[in-house]
């Protein structure tokens, strides 16, 4: 639902009743993950997917139903041998789908209400809301924010209320939407309920160190990604507006120094294009030792062996130099700045969400993979 929070907190503050369809489960090759949303207002207008086309029609019906009778519901689509043309999803994956009418009088309007303005407003917070249980519970949510604070309810025991607040922190705390069951006193005990806990967190960071042609092509890659994109380089003559038009921020400052006094976090990325040994080394020295997501750099096979060399002299370990992806990118035969900026998007991508990099044609892999994001806490155990 966060994923069109914007959209959705609009239509709130206009007053109007929809009904939200959310993924809160997935099976198999299925085209969205936990928490994407479709909405339907009580006009017919419908924004945002939950499978790509499979089974958007019939999810659309199920939120004009649920605007006319109140009542949330629990639906799951998934392939049928024996009707092939009934409504399913035809990559064979399954999804388990909550919709909930967000009508003037539901009880959980006000919550909704503010999950999607803290959203919105690009503000650390999360919703957890009962996917699986008892019928009365379905749809309840509870609204935790970045003081810690939470309000709303989930219908049941205090214990409850409290045991899914903290699991709510603990997924805002590092950008991920999931499941989690408990038992209806709030006790971590598979077999009585099942909340959907979506966070909403400022996007994540990459830095680009290196203010040089292969960046300006990276900084729109990183844009498109939906990456808060940041260009550091000392040099204020490479460093202008002008070459990075597409930048959040452009920094003029030597890139170690920068590094250490500016926010990252596990999900932060950073590449560093200079190639040069007197920013390099101090950079990496630096970047290596920091729970970031993903560590790359630039250059050639002799100027990684090189660069591998001085790190080693500075102190680095073999433990932190093996977190560096050197020479950055995937082997896609690059050549112009576009090219060699998608091979870095592409291994960017590849970390993030524990791909391998090879051709899924003939591979046997699957498509998509379960498990969500990969972090720095492997990169740096």
């Amino acid at each position: 639902m966060l994923d069109i929070a914007e959209e959705l907190n609009r239509w709130a503050e206009e007053g109007r009743d929809f009904a939200v369809a959310t993924v809160v489960a997935v099976g198999g090759s299925a085209p969205r993950s936990p928490g994407a949303a479709l909405a339907v207002d009580s006009e017919g207008t419908a924004v945002g997917s939950v499978s790509g086309g499979c089974v958007e029609g019939a999810v659309y019906d199920l939120c004009l139903q649920a605007l006319r009778d109140g009542q949330t519901v629990l639906e799951r689509f998934g392939y049928s041998d024996e009707d092939a043309f009934a409504v399913g999803l035809t990559c064979g994956g399954v999804i388990d789908i909550l919709i909930t009418p967000v009508g003037a009088d539901a009880p959980g309007r006000t919550v909704f209400g503010a999950a999607l303005s803290a959203a919105a407003r690009g503000e650390p917070a999360a919703v957890a809301r009962v996917a699986r249980g008892p019928a009365e519970l379905l749809g309840r949510a509870l609204l935790v924010r970045s003081d810690r604070s939470y309000e709303g309810g989930l219908g049941g025991h205090a214990e409850l209320d409290r045991t899914a607040a903290a699991e709510a922190r603990a997924m805002v705390d590092t950008g991920r939407t999931g499941t989690v069951d408990l038992s209806e006193d709030g006790s971590h005990c598979p077999g009585g309920i099942t909340l959907i806990v979506e966070s909403s967190v400022p996007p994540p960071r990459l830095i680009v160190f290196g203010a040089i042609d292969f960046a300006a092509a990276l900084v729109r890659a990183g844009t498109f990604l939906g990456y808060h994109v940041t260009v550091c380089d000392a040099r204020p003559v490479f460093a202008t507006r002008a070459r990075f038009p597409e930048a959040d921020d452009i920094v003029v400052d030597w890139p170690h120094r920068y590094l250490r006094r500016t926010a990252t976090d596990s999900r932060t990325v950073l590449c560093v294009l200079t190639h040069d040994a007197k920013f390099d080394v101090p950079l990496l020295e630096a970047a290596l030792r920091m729970p970031v997501a993903f560590v790359g750099a630039m250059g050639s096979r002799r100027t990684h062996e090189d660069r591998n060399r001085r790190l080693r002299e500075a102190g680095v370990s073999e433990r932190e130099l093996a977190r560096l992806r050197s020479p950055i990118g995937l082997d896609l035969g690059a050549r112009t700045p576009e090219e060699t900026a998608l091979s870095i998007a592409a291994e960017i991508v590849a970390a993030r969400r524990g791909g391998t990099g090879v051709p899924l044609t003939g591979s046997g892999t699957p498509i998509h993979r379960d498990g969500g994001e990969r972090g720095a806490v492997a990169a740096a155990a």
